[in-house]
């Protein structure tokens, strides 16, 4: 428990979508702290025990929830909520799976597939996967947002101008996120916690992990934001550089095209040098290499890159 914490948002304390009309959990005041108890993204349903049964049997209406929501007070539209990411409290269980239909690669891999991790949550240290691997963990959230303007009831799963699912690996502690607010009091919620994850979560998945977040709630009036901007105070991959990296490439004038043939080759890469199926390479992409874009202007050709450290099998 925080002890600097002036509110505990419980895990029933939850939703499965955004909605300006949702009732409050709690209304806090700008500058307090609160602990945030998260579920994983499955909303419980896979635990440590969790199998193929299991996740075929998985109920999508409970996909994603989100704790909170937390009215604001003094917050207006316009203005932007400061949020600083004090610490995460990981549970030392985690899932990756292949959800059929899910993924950038879900024409290719058409079978469900389940990892179940386990790891030391107060040493933090790599997480095996299978007989050599090893992925440095880095915990973050990866929903996390404020309540859209629009009337009804928003779906969690895409990512909005106020926030939600972007899964944006470095939202992690000590990071802070601005979010742009657009009803009266901001409604933020946070849920959807990793213990690992690639940039661009390949397979639609991380290392779904079961933790609680203790966050300070701040408002930067008339911010004018359009979508949210975040802040880290370091070095953002350092748990991977170590090794260096083996990087592949999709080169072509359609960027989405580039971004699944350098996974591809990625995964031919790791099925041929360190001996493991398609499918257990195509999870270990996701949940620890970067796709980033190299080259975005030398038409009609661009550069997608895939980066996978080396450190997982140093």
């Amino acid at each position: 428990m925080c002890i600097a914490c002036t509110h505990t948002i419980h895990r029933a304390q939850h939703n499965l979508g955004w909605n300006k009309d949702f009732a409050p959990a709690v209304v806090a005041k700008p500058g307090e702290t609160i602990h945030f108890e998260c579920l994983d993204s499955s909303g419980g349903q896979l635990g440590s025990d969790a199998t193929l049964e299991t996740l075929n049997n998985l109920d999508f209406s409970k996909i994603n929830p989100v704790s909170g929501p937390i009215y604001v007070e003094g917050a207006k539209p316009g203005d932007a909520l400061k949020v600083t990411l004090r610490k995460f409290i990981p549970s030392g269980a985690g899932w990756t799976a292949n959800i059929p239909g899910f993924g950038l690669l879900a024409d290719q891999f058409k079978e469900p597939a389940l990892h179940v991790w386990s790891y030391d949550a107060n040493s933090m240290t790599p997480a095996l996967y299978g007989p050599g691997g090893r992925v440095p963990l880095k915990p973050f959230a990866g929903t996390i947002g404020v309540a859209p303007a629009e009337p009804g009831t928003h779906s969690v799963v895409p990512p909005r101008r106020i926030g939600g699912n972007m899964d944006i690996r470095d939202l992690t502690a000590g990071v802070t996120l601005y979010l742009p607010i657009e009803v009266e009091g901001a409604l933020f919620s946070i849920g959807d916690t990793h213990a690992a994850q690639g940039d661009g979560e390949v397979c639609g998945t991380a290392i779904e992990s079961q933790m609680n977040v203790e966050a300070t709630i701040e408002l930067v009036k008339d911010a004018r934001l359009q979508t949210p901007r975040f802040t880290t105070t370091g070095p953002v991959t350092r748990h991977l550089d170590g090794a260096g990296y083996e990087v592949t490439t999709g080169i072509g004038p359609d960027l989405m095209t580039g971004a699944r043939e350098s996974v591809m080759r990625m995964i031919d890469l790791l099925t041929a040098e360190h001996g493991m199926s398609a499918i257990d390479a195509y999870l270990l992409c996701s949940v620890c290499g970067d796709l980033r874009i190299s080259e975005i202007v030398d038409m009609p050709n661009w550069v997608v890159s895939f980066y996978f450290p080396r450190i997982v099998f140093a």
